[in-house]
């Protein structure tokens, strides 16, 4: 079958100023969103001691916004192969500011952590879509670049949103850091009605809601467990029998139902592929890296040195000069040379060093190793996050692609999420035990002012005596180092998933692309098989995504146990020259993967 060469682009596929300017709204509105999320997260001891509230708020403000945006992100995703992308996104962007903005009116840690969940619901769509269209528009040979850009964007973000956020909160006050998302978001709304024109596939609507409300239910019900857990009730304790059984009881059902349902929320056949399981599993640890530092960082400035908030931002830019660099320069690596396995291996080693370094925080470590410290981890994260979704999409048909990009965020968001409960958790015990420890050797007339200690709220350090200020600072730095060094194994977890992806090169096509020739083939067949059409495509094109249509995966030959990493690697004897850009030879007659041999077979 000789290949195809068009003129033009065919419909939905955006080339040259048009693809620029889309790509320019997109970035927009991913840059609102990490902006906004970005700019209260130094500013957030202030914010919670203003409202009044404990370290279990502090911690609950923070991870009930992941946790919603966790649990909606497959949601986001599964709409994204059913209906507009476009529209989807816009929404997202309306969602995610209507939260901020009730947000900045809180007066309570209850209000705030309301519609910091509305504000997770909109940072859901938009960090699962902004991934998905960009995988629509650009092919996985560029989309290295351009990963490294989405990186650079979320690098700059994370420092300016705090130096913003500090500003604001220093000057006109903290409510500012929830309004200043508004003006953006609209403008990128306008950017993407102008710009993004795709082509939106006519698929039924089909929403797993019974598996939406189990999965929701389910995660909910282990992530509230382990924050809670210890402070408003034992370990071992009725309740943790509750939730924990309740959560996995629910998972259980959750599995079942997605095995059964035409359109699952996360279509399990994906596990089948071992680049999108190893994916996962990965982006646990790499969730858990980001989120976490990005949080207790903050907290290790401002509590255990005593710095401002802009102090704060700045002194933490080391991590984000990680990230930034790392991001952007392996991006463009990626693309020019096609090859990625070597920078995610080596990130998921940096993810190891920087966190057993970051362990060994104190009240008094110096500057310079704490600098040396979250460079060495902001490389790890810059080099594996956007990448790893990457692969995935590489790996899956066009039809998942929404489904695919989704899980693997979703499942990077609860390892971060949980990772984040459980070091809270962690925190708040640790502190309690030190500062008791170091106030019970003081003296006396030392002991004045510790009253602001009661409760459990965080205390404002600037106000405190020195004696009380120190035993603060001092617990503060020892337990913060002390739940980075607990998180550490993580990252060795993330080191053997990511060596055992396999190594496949990378497609030279949109998903755009990959759709207009799908449906170019499903024409010419006269009158045959579609579903066999599609398989014959997404082969001919590198695609895997077979494994999720037992009946295509049977009639192509290719054995269920190779999950998707057949027609690419290798192993399956299919093409495997970079130079091809990763795409399998379309030679591939569609009466070969009709037939009942393996491609490598025949």
């Amino acid at each position: 079958m000789s290949q195809t060469t068009t003129q033009s682009a065919p419909e939905g596929v955006l080339k040259g100023r048009a693809l620029h300017l889309a790509l320019t709204g997109l970035f927009m509105s991913m840059f609102v969103s990490m902006l906004a999320m970005n700019v209260v997260g130094t500013s957030m001891p202030i914010i919670i001691a203003d409202i009044g509230g404990t370290q279990a708020a502090f911690t609950w403000v923070v991870t009930a916004t992941m946790l919603a945006s966790a649990v909606s992100t497959p949601i986001w995703g599964k709409l994204a192969d059913l209906t507009s992308k476009k529209v989807l996104l816009q929404v997202a962007l309306i969602v995610f500011t209507l939260g901020s903005a009730l947000a900045g009116m809180a007066h309570d840690p209850s209000w705030l952590i309301a519609f910091r969940v509305m504000q997770g619901l909109g940072a859901g769509g938009l960090g699962a879509l902004g991934q998905i269209v960009l995988a629509e528009i650009v092919s996985p040979l560029e989309r290295g670049k351009y990963m490294g850009v989405m990186g650079a964007i979320m690098a700059v973000s994370t420092v300016g949103g705090p130096l913003i956020g500090g500003f604001f909160t220093d000057t006109i006050g903290w409510r500012w850091n929830f309004y200043v998302a508004a003006p953006i978001a609209v403008v990128a709304i306008i950017m993407l009605q102008r710009t993004l024109h795709l082509t939106t596939q006519k698929r039924k609507v089909k929403i797993d809601y019974l598996g939406a409300a189990l999965i929701t239910t389910g995660f909910s019900s282990l992530l509230i467990w382990v924050t809670l857990g210890g402070s408003n009730f034992e370990w071992w304790s009725w309740e943790t029998l509750a939730m924990v059984g309740g959560g996995l009881v629910l998972l259980i059902a959750a599995v079942i139902v997605e095995l059964k349902v035409d359109e699952p929320l996360i279509p399990l056949t994906l596990f089948k592929n071992r680049t999108f399981t190893m994916s996962v599993l990965a982006s646990i640890a790499v969730g858990l890296a980001m989120f976490g530092t990005a949080v207790f960082l903050g907290q290790y400035m401002q509590l255990a040195r005593g710095r401002s908030v802009i102090e704060a931002s700045l002194l933490t830019l080391p991590m984000m000069g990680g990230v930034l660099i790392s991001s952007t320069v392996v991006g463009q690596i990626i693309t020019r040379t096609g090859k990625w396995k070597r920078y995610m291996v080596a990130g998921s080693l940096a993810l190891l060093v920087g966190l057993v370094l970051m362990g060994q925080l104190r009240y008094d470590t110096s500057y310079w190793y704490v600098g040396v410290s979250m460079f060495i981890l902001g490389a790890g994260v810059g080099m594996t996050m956007q990448n790893l979704v990457l692969v995935v999409q590489n790996t899956v048909a066009p039809t998942q692609m929404g489904a695919a990009s989704a899980t693997v965020t979703f499942f990077r968001t609860i390892g971060g999420t949980a990772g984040m409960s459980a070091m809270g958790a962690m925190l708040s015990h640790q502190v309690a035990d030190y500062i008791k420890d170091g106030l019970g050797k003081l003296s006396p007339e030392q002991m004045q002012g510790a009253e602001a200690l009661s409760g459990g709220v965080i205390p404002k350090i600037a106000e405190l005596p020195e004696p009380i200020r120190i035993v603060v600072e001092s617990a503060y730095g020892h337990a913060v180092g002390n739940i980075f060094l607990a998180a550490s194994p993580v990252a060795i977890l993330a080191i053997i998933a990511i060596a055992c992806i396999p190594n496949i090169p990378l497609n030279s096509k949109s998903n755009a692309e990959m759709i207009a020739e799908m449906r170019r083939r499903q024409a010419g067949a006269d009158g045959g098989d579609g579903g066999a059409a599609e398989a014959s495509y997404a082969v001919s094109t590198g695609s895997i995504s077979v494994i999720g249509e037992p009946g295509i995966a049977r009639r192509s030959g290719l054995r269920p146990g190779a999950g998707g990493d057949a027609g690419r690697t290798g192993e399956a004897g299919a093409a495997d020259d970079p130079a091809a850009g990763g795409a399998a030879s379309d030679d591939i007659a569609a009466d070969d993967i009709a037939a009942d041999r393996p491609a490598s077979e025949r």
